[in-house]
């Protein structure tokens, strides 16, 4: 039976449809890998991204590279909140062992006080909603593991990680610190850097409209994580009216990271006048009615009321003297800097981690907190500067100037400076 000319052109359209259709399909299909980018945004990505290795992006704060055990486990991830604990928290699961048995496990490696808010706690159940694994995530690159399978075992794990030098610069339109956040610098960077200048740039008067800002600074990454750690700043140059100054970091032969220019001059005075921000002189050297006892009596150091918590930093490099309860002071540190000068923080709150006796400080480093200690009569930092073991008065005090390189370290320095500022200068270019 002969096909109809009507039935031709069906079937021709049909053939034809189902080539459109699987054309397009395959155009689709194509297209979803297909990035469009200017060139002006490559090029500040490539800025960003330079000497870092590729990662893959987690799901949560362990990876099976870390712990192959928790790959058939279900997870669930516990921010802490303000005012939670961690017995408050176990009580939101099911456990084989007692609550009570978990938390002195844990407390044997890690003090249980010390969960922060936001702090990351995951929780790895079978099918059955048992907990076999809690993972807490003490900072970026280190974690606890508690297992809970067939006997309870707390492990303390660094995570691997690596190290970039990353390297920025711009033109301050409208202040460095704003600017620098349009151009994406970290905001731990700028208060570095702001801190670093303190002592040659009055930032309010000084800093003009085109100031040119260049800055390198270290980025710690953990492998197959997004998190970093913001180092150290590596090098910083303001240029003013082609007026330049310009730092780099160099770790001392006393064991200290500080900087100094070209010429191997330290950036910064011996010891600050004021070794917290934003506070207010409440109370000056010298003679004065105690406001506790009454009587007339030298007031041998400066007063800054401040909320009880701000940061009190170290007013030079030196090495922690004495720390912990004394007297009236109440909660005191006191810092040797050199054979003629300390000084003396008291009426703090609590210290910095780690601050103990015969430790090592650097200048600017955090190392307590204002507080409301000893006999006070409110928040605040007594500070005192002390010369050949008496008390000086902060604000008259002609400060002598830094440490100034010589001999071999002065030749070491040469040598790395040089290192610092042709990487940073790659970086920026390539």
């Amino acid at each position: 039976m002969p096909i109809s000319f009507k039935k031709i052109n069906l079937l021709v359209l049909i053939v034809f449809g189902f080539y459109i259709f699987f054309t397009n399909v395959s155009n689709l299909n194509f297209k979803k890998n297909v990035i469009v980018s200017d060139t002006k945004h490559k090029k500040i990505q490539k800025q960003e991204i330079v000497n870092e290795p590729e990662r893959n992006s987690p799901t949560s704060i362990v990876q099976d590279s870390i712990d192959n055990s928790v790959i058939n486990l279900n997870e669930e991830v516990i921010t802490v909140k303000k005012g939670q604990t961690f017995s408050e928290i176990l009580d939101n699961f099911l456990f084989k062992y007692n609550k009570f048995e978990i938390i002195n496990l844990v407390n044997s490696e890690f003090n249980l006080k010390g969960l922060k808010i936001n702090q990351k706690i995951s929780f790895f159940s079978d099918k059955k909603n048992i907990t076999k694994k809690i993972i807490i995530e003490l900072d970026y690159k280190t974690i606890l593991i508690i297992n809970l399978s067939d006997k309870m075992e707390v492990t303390k794990k660094e995570l691997n990680t690596f190290s970039t030098i990353e390297s920025k610069e711009y033109i301050i339109l409208n202040s460095l610190y704003t600017d620098g956040i349009e151009n994406d610098v970290p905001n731990e960077v700028l208060i570095k850097l702001i801190q670093l200048f303190s002592f040659d740039l009055d930032f309010q008067r000084d800093i003009k409209k085109n100031t040119l800002v260049s800055i390198a600074y270290e980025k710690t990454f953990v492998e197959n994580a997004l998190d970093f750690s913001i180092g150290n700043i590596e090098y910083a140059k303001i240029e003013i009216d082609k007026n330049s100054l310009e730092y780099f970091k160099f770790f001392t032969n006393e064991g200290f990271i500080d900087y100094f220019n070209r010429e191997g001059k330290n950036v910064k005075k011996s010891i600050l006048k004021t070794p917290l921000d934003g506070a207010k002189l409440s109370s000056s050297f010298g003679m004065r009615k105690h406001p506790i006892s009454g009587f007339n009596k030298m007031h041998k150091g400066i007063d800054f009321a401040a909320p009880i918590g701000t940061p009190i930093y170290a007013g030079g490099n030196g090495i922690v003297e004495y720390v912990g309860r004394n007297g009236g002071y109440g909660k005191y540190i006191r810092i040797r800097h050199n054979n003629e000068y300390k000084t003396a923080y008291a009426h703090l709150s609590g210290y910095k981690k780690g601050i103990s006796k015969g430790v090592r400080v650097n200048q600017g480093e955090v190392i307590g907190y204002v507080g409301n200690t000893g006999r006070s009569t409110g928040p605040h930092l007594h500070y005192e500067i002390i010369y050949q073991n008496k008390q000086i008065n902060p604000l008259n005090l002609k400060l002598p100037s830094g440490k100034i390189l010589e001999g071999d370290e002065l030749i070491r320095f040469n040598r790395e400076y040089k290192t610092i500022l042709a990487n940073h200068l790659n970086n920026l270019f390539e």
